[in-house]
């Protein structure tokens, strides 16, 4: 269970569970019909799993390729994750060796905002897109038109 919005303390005994069952999630195969139904095993995300190992580790820094290994993930995956993380001043990146940030409000408001979000979905249902398109007018919004 998610620790609470603003329970802190608790965070860093959250953040180390995602560690050890993200392994459990990675090349498990599912049959057919959980597939196509879309019913698919969940696991923590690769750039939560990127926050976490670093947090857990938050008095080292570590090469791409060094993440990849310990979360057993891709490199391409977890170089995507660590350049978003980056724009949002979740990790600190310096030559090829990457950390989490030492802004740790920066990561207090961030872990906030994740865990309301995912209470959301789950009371709601999240966002359904064949309803979203279902809905969304026929003309694009005049912002999203070319200018051009």
């Amino acid at each position: 269970m998610v620790p609470e919005v603003g329970d802190w303390n608790r965070l860093v005994k959250y953040v180390s569970t995602l560690i050890t069952p993200a392994h459990e999630y990675t090349n498990v195969p599912v049959s057919i019909d959980e597939f196509e139904s879309g019913d698919l095993p969940q696991g923590p995300s690769v750039p939560e799993q990127v926050v976490a190992y670093l947090y857990t580790h938050r008095d080292q820094a570590f090469t791409r390729g060094e993440l990849a290994t310990a979360l057993d993930e891709s490199p391409n995956s977890v170089g995507t994750a660590l350049s978003r993380l980056k724009q949002r001043r979740l990790v600190r990146h310096r030559g090829e060796y990457w950390a989490i940030t030492d802004d740790e409000q920066r990561l207090r408001d961030a872990y906030d905002l994740h865990t309301v979000s995912e209470r959301l979905d789950a009371e709601d249902g999240g966002i359904d897109p064949a309803e979203w398109d279902a809905t969304a007018p026929e003309t694009p919004h005049p912002s999203d038109q070319d200018t051009t």
